[in-house]
């Protein structure tokens, strides 16, 4: 790989080929009017990169900001297709000529298609990477083996090329559809929801156990607070993760989940023993699937298994909604606390797609992409090998 990614190529690709970040235009400078109109039609939900909240994101988030916009215009003139992208230089720090999805936070980078004209939007959305210099798209975290998926296979066939997966895994994913309690129960089994029932019943040793659902911008903005000095008194606020550590991505929490609130496309679930809160999830809506964005947890409850008893209490709101059908955990594969609940998967992964054929660019590009999840792995490999060695594997 290190000869076909080699110097010269990458050299001569930094001077002729690679994309001008002024060959598009910001990610702010898109009409979010019409992205919150595609949004509603879009072919396959993505909570994270509708208007609102991939919009908070570019304008603060630590390290997700200054985003491009790709899009595509039908011809009517609305929007059928739009896409956040970054420089690959800017994530990989390789002068290679592609494009990358952005990343909003949120792990699932899936573009937003028009449901009536899907090809059409990837289409004329590659031809505008093409003329913005790019020789590839990346797209990370993409959903495998939905319709969106399925219109860029398509458009790609057209011009001869197929798209190249790069990894792929399976997430954790609620079906919604069915009753909560069958579900809970063919899922863990009696003796685990007997053990989990005890658990809360301790609880009420701290006071009565209630689960609240903030809706409203007022109430959100209450229940994040909640939320985020919880997520910051755990493991997370130990190793300088959590969501209020960070000015920019404090406030691009608060904008977004406020902003969502406005059209009901946020919750703010909570558990409280008594007055204290012991567990608290963010829950972003897109169309009819809910996706778990994050979960904080007062450690001092432990034993009593707060974040699980706090996704079993969502499990049971999001079934008994008939306005979702499906839940998109965004955990990581094999999450301990989520994929036992929640046994439904889908495929995820991360895919390249070629913008010429017989290019060798693409197969630079490719083999960077390949040597840095090497490099990722080993280093994360090596990271919890020094956790486990102090006795912290978490």
């Amino acid at each position: 790989m290190a000869d076909i990614a080699d110097q010269a190529m990458i050299r001569r690709a930094s001077r002729q080929d690679a994309t001008d970040d002024r060959a598009l235009p910001p990610l702010a400078a898109a009409p979010v009017g019409a992205w919150r109109a595609l949004a509603e039609r879009a072919i396959e939900p993505n909570g994270y990169y509708q208007a609102d909240w991939e919009l908070a994101v570019d304008a603060s988030a630590r390290g997700r900001t200054g985003a491009l916009l790709l899009s595509a215009t039908g011809d009517a003139g609305q929007l059928i297709g739009l896409l956040p992208v970054i420089p690959m230089r800017r994530i990989y720090h390789v002068p290679l000529p592609a494009l990358v999805g952005a990343e909003p936070y949120g792990t699932l980078c899936t573009p937003l298609l028009d449901r009536d004209a899907a090809e059409q939007a990837v289409a004329k959305m590659l031809q505008q990477a093409r003329d913005a210099g790019a020789h590839a798209l990346i797209l990370r975290t993409m959903s495998l083996e939905g319709p969106a998926m399925a219109a860029i296979r398509a458009a790609l066939a057209q011009d001869g090329l197929e798209p190249r997966l790069l990894s792929a895994w399976q997430r954790a994913q609620l079906d919604a559809t069915r009753d909560a309690d069958e579900l809970l129960r063919d899922a863990l089994g009696p003796k685990k929801l007997k053990e989990l029932r005890r658990q809360r019943h301790r609880l009420t040793d701290h006071g009565a156990v209630r689960f609240d659902v903030a809706r409203t911008p007022r109430a959100i903005a209450a229940a994040l607070e909640t939320f985020l000095a919880l997520e910051a008194s755990g493991w997370k606020g130990q190793r300088g993760t959590a969501l209020s550590q960070h000015a920019g991505d404090a406030t691009f929490i608060r904008r977004a989940t406020l902003a969502m609130a406005e059209s009901g496309r946020c919750e703010i679930v909570t558990l409280h023993a008594g007055g204290t809160a012991v567990a608290a999830g963010i829950v972003v809506r897109h169309q009819d699937r809910a996706f778990f964005f994050k979960i904080g947890i007062d450690e001092r409850f432990a034993r009593h298994s707060p974040g699980t008893q706090l996704t079993l209490e969502l499990t049971r709101h999001l079934c008994a909604d008939p306005a979702i059908n499906s839940a998109d955990s965004t955990a990581a594969p094999g999450h301990p606390m989520i994929d036992p609940l929640w046994r439904g998967r889908f495929a995820i992964g991360d895919v390249l797609l070629p913008l010429r054929r017989r290019d060798p660019l693409v197969t630079a590009i490719h083999a960077a992409l390949t040597l840095n999840r090497l490099g990722y792995e080993a280093a994360r490999g090596a990271v919890r090998l020094i956790r486990s060695r102090r006795g912290n594997p978490g």
